[in-house]
């Protein structure tokens, strides 16, 4: 138990070092100095499930996780061989295939609402295989988790301009995922709520 422990913590670490240097190229490409992001906090939450899909006999009788974005500002997600993930492409359901030691990286709605939708969070789910069991290891990035935190976030000031008008409203990242938890996993409804 106390190698897995020990396995566990280094891989949070390490994915926490990647996200900080996510964070950095996300801040250089919204035209924003490079600790931007880090310094308003999109990275001080984290968390990191393990999920684990069985076989399913009937997979076309089932779905693995159902339509819906991920409510933080960044998710890292590492997935086995066996796939499943697939994101909303053009209103077409596109397989994620797999690439060994590869991470997807997904946009969450608060990284949407503060770029003012520079970037914009990915409808994914997890469709159910009967190939062998599929498991993935997600991180994601989100100050809700951190349970003092109290700050604003609304779209970013500098990203604001007469043409690029602010598109939603300021909120506490506890009350965005309240709203988000409250509405259960439902495409992207919980982040127009909070459009002007």
């Amino acid at each position: 138990m106390l190698n897995c422990r020990h396995t566990l913590f280094e891989y949070a670490q390490q994915v926490k070092n990647l996200g900080n240097t996510l964070f950095e190229l996300l801040s250089e490409a919204l035209g924003l100095k490079q600790i931007y992001l880090t310094d308003i906090e999109c990275n001080q939450g984290q968390i990191i499930p393990c999920h684990y899909y069985p076989p399913c006999p009937q997979p076309e009788l089932a779905i693995g996780t159902s339509r819906h974005s991920d409510s933080g500002f960044l998710t890292v997600l590492l997935q086995d061989e066996i796939g499943g993930l697939q994101i909303l492409h053009e209103n077409q359901w596109v397989d994620v295939t797999p690439t060994p030691g590869a991470f997807i990286v997904n946009i969450g709605d608060l990284l949407q609402l503060i770029s003012n939708d520079g970037f914009r969070s990915v409808e994914h789910r997890v469709v159910a295989k009967n190939v062998a069991p599929r498991v993935s290891i997600a991180c994601f990035f989100s100050t809700h988790f951190h349970p003092a935190s109290t700050r604003m976030y609304g779209p970013i000031k500098e990203l604001l301009s007469d043409e690029n008008p602010p598109l939603y409203r300021e909120t506490l990242v506890r009350d965005y995922i309240k709203h988000y938890y409250s509405i259960g996993l439902d495409a992207k409804t919980a982040i127009s709520s909070f459009r002007i």
